[in-house]
């Protein structure tokens, strides 16, 4: 009886998920001249969600890969200010939002666009990974696949979000869950919306009801609710999620939003449980074990409450491309002395840690007390957290300025 051999598959590059980051992050080393191979547990390409908020330095990342012409032919620029009207005391607000460019692009159009850009045979769809280990014999991560193949990368990256399977290997502390629950969603308007090209944010009591233009037609919105217990909530039905909003808004905002509830494309809905990473895990947390790292939500997932989400993972595709890029070379590096190919990769990871930290900790901390404002918290505590988000960002648009360079 013959003994059977599992065959192992080696690649050179694998990035973990073909969500915004992965996607982006393949095309930027694909016009580096580099290939890389994108593993999707998911079936086809999940396209489906609303939309991304993407800020001028998000713009800036797109431009670098390629695709912003034809993602700005069908979204509107947006007014640099945030609207924000709380009905509880009838009073208003207009606070900087981003400087320059500022878009709501259908979440649909950028992973499309980014796809289409990749070399057919990029994208491998159905690629579940159960486990991550090391060879203990040449230190390259092996991943086991949920229908029972074995591949090992001689790099690895992480861009498979919030619930990562790379992150979990690299020993990152445990993201942490906001007591808010973030509904999204888009509504079209075939004849037209006629809403001015602005982000208008409505508070009333614990809730938040935010809208943005995506074009003439569609309209993206969100809703911030208090905390829903996962075991009372169905999460993926989206005819459940859409009547659950109708009823938590209605008599409370105006007829306006309720109408554009009832009427969106359930398709488009989602509801989440808003995840994060403090400022000091990201800090101080190891984002490289050997030739692994992670990037995007893996990496440095954060509230949605400065909607710079989308435009951080953007610049992080940008970066690690040109750092890979510049520490490998050419591709025929990883058919010479493994020794010295796990060294420059591992050093071009690094570069990449050092260079992103410091402007993540800074998104981050901007962000987690953002949050913090809209939390059930003591008035006295709120106030502290409010003077102390003035003095560190006084200039709220500044992030929005950063340009994280060419490919």
């Amino acid at each position: 009886m013959g003994i059977s051999v599992v065959e192992v598959e080696e690649i050179d590059i694998v990035i973990v998920g073909a969500g915004l980051c992965g996607l982006a992050t393949a095309l930027g080393l694909h016009k580096k001249g580099i290939t890389s191979v994108v593993f999707e547990k998911s079936k086809t390409l999940r396209a489906s969600g609303s939309a991304f908020g993407v800020s001028n330095n998000g713009w800036r990342a797109l431009d670098h890969l390629g695709v912003a012409p034809r993602l700005r032919k069908d979204s509107l620029i947006l007014q640099g200010v945030a609207r924000d009207v709380w009905l509880d005391n009838n009073t208003q607000r207009a606070a900087p939002l981003s400087a320059g460019e500022i878009r709501c692009v259908k979440r649909s159009d950028i992973l499309n666009a980014l796809a289409e850009d990749l070399p057919h045979g990029t994208i491998r769809y159905g690629c579940h990974i159960l486990s991550i280990k090391l060879d203990p014999f040449t230190s390259y991560p092996i991943l086991h696949m949920l229908d029972g193949r074995t591949i090992k990368a001689k790099v690895l990256i992480g861009c498979d979000g919030a619930n990562s399977v790379v992150a979990e290997f690299l020993k990152l502390k445990p993201k942490k869950v906001f007591p808010k629950s973030a509904v999204r969603g888009l509504t079209t308007y075939p004849n037209g919306h006629g809403l001015s090209p602005e982000l208008v944010r409505t508070h009333k009591g614990n809730m938040v009801c935010g809208r943005a233009p995506i074009n003439e037609n569609q309209v993206f919105w969100f809703l911030l609710l208090p905390d829903l217990h996962q075991n009372t909530v169905d999460y993926k039905d989206p005819e459940f999620i859409s009547q659950m909003c109708v009823e938590k808004i209605k008599g409370c905002f105006p007829n306006e939003f309720v109408r554009m509830v009832q009427e969106c494309d359930t398709s488009y809905l989602s509801l989440t449980y808003v995840k994060y990473r403090t400022p000091w895990d990201i800090l101080v947390g190891s984002f490289r074990e050997g030739t692994v790292t992670v990037a995007g939500d893996a990496m440095h997932v954060m509230g949605p409450f400065q909607g710079q989400g989308t435009s951080a993972a953007l610049e992080d595709a940008v970066v690690l491309a040109r750092c890979l890029a510049d520490g490998i070379g050419d591709q025929a590096d990883f058919r010479g002395n493994r020794n010295v190919m796990q060294r420059k990769v591992g050093e071009a990871i690094d570069a990449f840690v050092k260079e992103r930290r410091m402007r993540l900790v800074s998104l981050s901390a901007q962000t987690y007390l953002t949050g913090l404002l809209l939390a059930t918290l003591p008035t006295p505590v709120k106030v502290f957290i409010f003077l102390l988000t003035l003095l560190l960002f006084q200039d709220s648009a500044r992030l929005t300025r950063f340009d994280c360079g060419h490919l």
